[in-house]
C-alpha cells in the first residue's frame, strides 16, 4: 500500500485509513485501487470480521483528486479504479463502519451510504456538489439516499447540493451517532469490536436480510457511471469546471 492508504489490522478489525492530509484526502485512482484491494482481501480473510474507514483530522475526504479526475475527463480514460472500488464497497461481505471528521465531499459523503454504522464529529459537513459541476450522483447514491433519507432529504443533498451538518445527517438517518473529535476513533473502533465479537454466520445472515439484494445497487452504480462519463463531456460540465478552477485560483 502507498503512504496515502494505510491498512492496519487490530484483531478482527481491518482499518482502511485515507492519509493524504495535504490534499484533504482527495482520492486518486491509485488510492481507489488500493482501497478496493483491501476490501477484497479483508472479505477473503476469515480473520477479518469488519472493515473500518477513517480519514485524517479535519478531512474524511474532499472527493476525487482533481488532476486524476481531469485526466479521465479529458483523456477519455475509463477510470476503472473508481468503479472497482464502488463495486467492492457495494458488495462487501463483512460489515463496514466509518469514522468521519471534518470535510466529507462527494464520495466522502456517499461512501457512508454503504456503511452499516457511521460516526461523525460535530464539525463534519456532508456535501455532494455533483449537479453544481454538471454531473450526476455516484456510488449508487441516487438509489440509496432516497431509501435511507427519504426523497426530499435526498434531493436536498444530491440535487440542491445542500450541506448536511452532522446533527442533520443523524436526524436524516445518514449517520448513526455524533461524537466529539477526541472520541471519534475510540467510539468507532469500540463499535467495530462489538460487531467483530458477534457470531459471524448469524450476523452475516442478519446483515444480508437488512441490506437486501445488492444487484439493484450494482446496476444503479453502473447506470450512474454511464451518465457520469457522458456528463463529463458536456458543455455544462466543462463550463462548471472552468468556473470552479477560476474560483480555486482566486481563492
Amino acid at each position: 500500500m502507498s503512504e496515502h492508504i494505510i491498512i492496519e489490522r487490530r484483531g478482527a478489525i481491518q482499518i482502511i485509513r485515507m492519509n493524504r492530509p495535504d490534499k484533504k484526502n482527495a482520492i486518486t485512482r491509485k488510492m481507489y485501487a488500493e482501497m478496493a484491494g483491501a476490501l477484497a482481501a479483508g472479505d477473503a480473510d476469515p480473520a477479518v470480521r469488519v472493515h473500518v474507514f477513517f480519514g485524517v483530522p479535519g478531512a474524511f475526504s474532499s472527493g476525487n483528486d482533481l488532476a486524476d479526475f481531469m485526466a479521465v475527463a479529458m483523456g477519455g480514460e475509463g477510470g476503472t479504479e473508481v468503479w472497482d472500488f464502488l463495486l467492492a464497497l457495494a458488495t462487501a461481505q463483512k460489515p463496514v463502519v466509518s469514522g468521519v471528521d471534518g470535510i466529507a465531499v462527494g464520495i466522502g459523503t456517499t461512501i457512508n451510504l454503504h456503511c452499516d454504522l457511521t460516526f461523525a464529529t460535530p464539525r463534519t459537513l456532508f456535501r455532494t456538489p455533483f449537479v453544481d459541476l454538471g454531473l450526476v450522483p455516484e456510488a449508487g447514491s441516487s438509489l440509496l439516499a432516497p431509501a435511507v433519507l427519504g426523497r426530499q432529504n435526498a434531493f436536498a443533498l444530491l440535487g440542491l447540493g445542500e450541506g448536511f451538518s452532522a446533527e442533520r445527517a443523524k436526524d436524516a438517518g445518514l449517520i448513526y451517532a455524533v461524537v466529539e473529535e477526541d472520541k471519534l476513533e475510540a467510539d468507532t473502533l469500540a463499535a467495530a469490536a462489538a460487531i467483530a465479537a458477534k457470531p459471524p454466520e448469524a450476523l452475516k445472515i442478519a446483515r444480508d436480510l437488512m441490506r437486501g439484494s445488492r444487484e439493484d445497487v450494482v446496476a444503479r452504480i453502473k447506470e450512474e457511471g454511464a451518465h457520469f462519463q457522458e456528463r463529463l463531456k458536456s458543455n455544462e460540465a466543462k463550463t462548471a469546471f472552468v468556473a470552479f478552477m477560476e474560483r480555486k485560483k482566486a481563492g
